[in-house]
């Protein structure tokens, strides 16, 4: 019997030109297709390969297309109590718009999986309402505030060619021992 290695997922680092495409929308009706789940599966587990992963969008894997996942862990671990946790589970946005914010905008430090080692502070509203559909197509409305109001706008940037550090001002270089310094801490 051949066993499969569990391949890693390849994050694509700033410098490459796929990044800065504008994703594509995904027809309808290759939303529930093998392409599609094998996209989001793969991010999944770019996430999963990440520590201080938040999201990820579906352009940093190579694929320039309008799709992107929150990663369940950003909601917290109850270590307390498991069965809290079952029902938490990765959030996926497939041709997510935003379609509100608000007036009221947020100065908050930002990092990426594809510009690793290197954060900034970015300007972005408070409070957004995105619709998107999920993973089997049903179309749903949601609005987020604060840390993922943060997270959804910088996903969303990524779909439309766009890095944080396009907008971001206090621009710090880390190195990678203070990175690991820091992940021992969260």
């Amino acid at each position: 019997m051949v066993q499969k290695k569990n391949k890693k997922i390849e994050i694509l680092q700033a410098g490459d030109p796929i990044l800065r495409q504008v994703s594509s929308a995904i027809p309808i009706n290759k939303i529930k297709t093998a392409e599609i789940k094998k996209t989001i599966t793969q991010l999944k587990s770019a996430i999963d390969s990440q520590a201080d992963a938040a999201a990820i969008s579906a352009v940093q894997i190579g694929k320039p297309i309008r799709l992107f996942v929150i990663a369940k862990k950003i909601f917290g671990i109850d270590i307390n109590n498991p069965e809290r946790n079952k029902d938490k589970k990765d959030l996926i946005f497939i041709n997510p718009k935003i379609v509100k914010t608000s007036k009221t905008k947020q100065l908050l430090e930002e990092g990426c999986l594809s510009v690793r080692y290197v954060y900034g502070k970015v300007l972005r509203p408070e409070k957004v309402t995105i619709e998107a559909h999920d993973e089997n197509g049903k179309k749903f409305s949601r609005g987020f505030s604060g840390l993922l109001a943060q997270v959804v706008q910088h996903e969303n940037d990524h779909l439309n060619g766009i890095l944080f550090t396009d907008k971001a001002t206090d621009i710090q270089k880390i190195s990678e021992e203070e990175y690991e310094k820091m992940l021992k801490t969260m």
